[in-house]
């Protein structure tokens, strides 16, 4: 059987899931590279359809957030509900090098009570404490669009499906 309305379905939903979740992510994060490594992929398979979607590792993170080691954080998951992050930072502290790197491309460079500069390796250190103490709340970039976009695709799926049948029909019958 014919399934080209269905594959046709599944890959506008993909598309929907990946234009809301950039769309998110570039209204809470600003300009990120990590909206340039999402994609999607549907593929047949021996039992149906199989849509997957990709992004940088890290995207789980920005995602689903990160607990601290006095602080819980939670994100909403494709359900719609509330749900504790999965990660946890527990004896390590965020990695220094990427920290740097973020305060060079931000130009963060703050000063004393008596105007002095900072040194960066001393402020470094400060935000990467307190990230391991407070965590990173996730922002549901991606989970909050496929959880919505999941629930149209349970009312459409039926009538492309019955499409496909109907083709299917057609063609055999001639």
């Amino acid at each position: 059987m014919k399934t080209k309305n269905i594959q046709k379905y599944l890959e506008s939903f993909a598309k929907k899931v990946l234009k809301q979740s950039e769309s998110i992510l570039k209204s809470k994060k600003g300009s990120t590279n990590l909206a340039g490594t999402l994609r999607a992929k549907v593929e047949k398979e021996k039992q149906g359809f199989a849509v997957k979607f990709y992004m940088a590792d890290y995207g789980t993170f920005v995602d689903k957030g990160v607990s601290g080691n006095q602080k819980k954080r939670s994100f909403t998951n494709y359900k719609l509900t509330n749900e504790s992050s999965p990660y946890s930072y527990k004896t390590k502290q965020p990695p220094s090098g990427a920290l740097d790197r973020w305060a060079v491309r931000k130009n963060v460079a703050p000063r004393d009570e008596k105007g002095r500069f900072i040194q960066r390796k001393s402020l470094i250190f400060l935000i990467a404490r307190k990230i391991k103490r407070d965590g990173i709340q996730g922002i549901s970039f991606f989970q909050k669009p496929l959880g919505l976009e999941y629930k149209k695709l349970k009312k459409g799926f039926l009538s492309e499906f019955t499409e496909d049948i109907k083709s299917y029909i057609t063609t055999f019958t001639r």
